[in-house]
């Protein structure tokens, strides 16, 4: 089960992750092209009360990440949220790939009954198994943020489709 673990987290981060990386290199280009100020993009969101592409981004760097420590038993790092450009959004991504490729896929060993515990001590506590954390939470929350980062851009006109959002694979 760990090595399913390993690879129903790890590799799929990457990949999203990369075909993120791409999607906002189309999108910079995007704007060049269009002579369209970046901060025009970076700032777009999907509707008022929805976090803007470049929070997208973060948030799923940051569940990338956060995931894949909390199954391998490690310390979930910790960035700050300030990037601005997408130079600063494509370092963080590349930040977030080293992270997740430093972690072996021994370390996922007791990954899938390895308890993950969320905001531990508050009334927002939640419990889970590795296996359902991943599953059920660890995931959803990804996809979704990388989902709306790549529907901001094309709603703006930037050219691409599914293969840019899937990545290489």
């Amino acid at each position: 089960m760990s090595a399913l673990i390993y690879q129903a987290s790890a590799p799929v981060f990457k990949q999203m992750l990369g075909g993120l990386a791409d999607v906002l290199a189309k999108a910079e280009a995007h704007a060049a092209a269009r002579t369209i100020e970046p901060a025009a993009l970076l700032q777009a969101r999907l509707f008022p009360d929805m976090f803007a592409l470049t929070r997208q981004v973060q948030i799923a760097c940051d569940f990338a990440a956060g995931v894949c420590a909390r199954l391998a038993g490690v310390e979930v790092p910790s960035y700050e949220a300030s990037e601005q450009s997408f130079a600063e959004l494509q370092a963080r991504i590349a930040k977030t790939q080293d992270f997740i490729g430093g972690v072996s896929p021994g370390q996922f060993a007791e990954a899938a009954g390895r308890e993950i515990v969320l905001r531990p001590g508050t009334p927002k506590e939640r419990r889970f198994t590795g296996q359902h954390y991943l599953l059920h939470y660890g995931l959803p929350q990804f996809f979704f943020h990388v989902t709306t980062a790549y529907d901001i851009l094309r709603h703006n006109g930037v050219e691409v489709g599914k293969k840019d959002y899937m990545g290489a694979y």
